[in-house]
């Protein structure tokens, strides 16, 4: 069962339509008692980091979600905003970040305007690090990516996939039990299916 947590500020039904089509059971929770009896973890996001990090704390999550993470240590996900709410901070704002993977979160910045931003549309990544979260991926698979900010790891060990968009950034990650991927699983057809498909089996 994944349990995928509602702060107010997620794709909670298209994720879980996703989840359906593969034939995985989830459920939406929002209580600190329901992250407590949690077995699997997926924190989605869409919006600002600030705001985002401001509903988690205003509903009290933040120590659930430190001790699924780091204490029982569950298989915990994090997609779009939610990866980066992973982080200890983040550019766009100047509230504290999850702090469940060592990282950073740097605002896009690029002297050439022929490169947009946000980043968004489709793109490929590349490998860098094996993962239970990519097993039998294609070779340079494609997802479906729209952030202005992208999530910069300490540990070159941490970087389970990359993606070049005017820079090399870090668009799948994982440290121990926590992943994060940067792009729209529940967006991007076959391959984010597969994503959610090895996460389900962790």
């Amino acid at each position: 069962m994944i349990s995928i947590v509602d702060y107010g500020m997620g794709n909670l039904g298209s994720i879980q339509n996703m989840l359906k089509r593969i034939k995985v059971s989830s459920q939406i929770i929002n209580s600190p008692d329901e992250i407590l009896k949690a077995t699997k973890i997926l924190l989605p996001g869409v919006g600002a980091f600030d705001a985002a990090i401001s509903k988690i704390d205003e509903l009290g999550l933040r120590g659930a979600l430190f001790h699924k993470a780091k204490v029982e240590k569950i298989p915990f996900l994090g997609i779009c905003l939610g990866m980066q709410l992973l982080t200890n901070s983040s550019e766009e704002g100047i509230l504290k970040g999850l702090s469940l993977i060592d990282a950073e979160t740097i605002k896009f910045k690029f002297d050439d305007n022929r490169l947009k931003i946000p980043h968004m549309g489709w793109n490929y990544v590349q490998k860098r690090n094996e993962s239970p979260l990519i097993i039998n991926f294609e070779n340079s698979p494609k997802f479906y990516f729209v952030h202005s900010y992208y999530v910069k790891c300490k540990n070159q060990s941490h970087i389970v996939m990359s993606t070049e968009y005017g820079i090399t950034f870090d668009s799948v990650i994982q440290e121990d039990n926590v992943f994060g991927a940067q792009f729209h699983p529940e967006k991007s057809h076959k391959f984010g299916m597969k994503l959610f498909e090895n996460f389900a089996k962790i």
